[in-house]
């Protein structure tokens, strides 16, 4: 049985939330093994803030791929069906025959960070003609200004924002555009 998909707890959990929403997608709940819950809560909230409080500054792109490196060794020792792959800089980047798009087509999703207000984790869910359909962890009940960016509110199983696919390409720090280049980060879940 499918769940629908989760948002965050705190301010900086969106990471691990993101990351677990991604297989919850992918797999039903009773398919979601423990393991997996409890390991990715242990490597991800990795960062310090400025005063140097433990894990109030998210998480960091060396965990995410940290965590792609354990996934594909933990389906290797157990043959748990999921294969991860990291990408970083211009391998994130959204064309026809990109790997988060074929991903997509695949059935597969991708938790890539994006910017909000900061930095900030979300999971790519889906295609549309109108653009990539995505599950963001941080809780709104307000629209954007862009017209790129839409709420989706019937999906609560994949989907809670519609997003322009040129958009995500953007370099600028606006919602929901991957940013500058050597920012960029996703883990691909198939």
């Amino acid at each position: 049985m499918k769940i629908p998909l989760h948002y965050q707890r705190t301010e900086y959990d969106c990471g691990p939330t993101s990351l677990l929403n991604a297989i919850s997608f992918l797999f039903d709940v009773e398919d979601f093994p423990p393991d997996i819950l409890r390991y990715l809560m242990i490597y991800t909230l990795d960062r310090h803030n400025e005063n140097g409080e433990a894990h109030k500054n998210g998480t960091s792109k060396m965990a995410m791929s940290f965590i792609a490196y354990w996934l594909n060794d933990y389906a290797k020792a157990t043959k748990f069906p999921i294969h991860a792959e990291t990408l970083s800089g211009r391998d994130v980047y959204i064309y026809e025959d990109s790997p988060i798009i074929k991903a997509l087509r695949q059935g597969g999703t991708a938790v890539v960070r994006v910017f909000l207000d900061c930095g900030h984790y979300v999971t790519l869910t889906g295609l549309s003609e109108e653009g990539i359909e995505l599950f963001d962890p941080y809780y709104l009940n307000t629209s954007f200004p862009h017209a790129d960016i839409r709420m989706i509110d019937n999906k609560p199983f994949s989907a809670n924002r519609l997003v322009a696919f040129e958009h995500f390409n953007r370099e600028d720090r606006i919602p929901y555009a991957f940013g500058p280049i050597n920012d960029r980060t996703a883990v691909i879940l198939l």
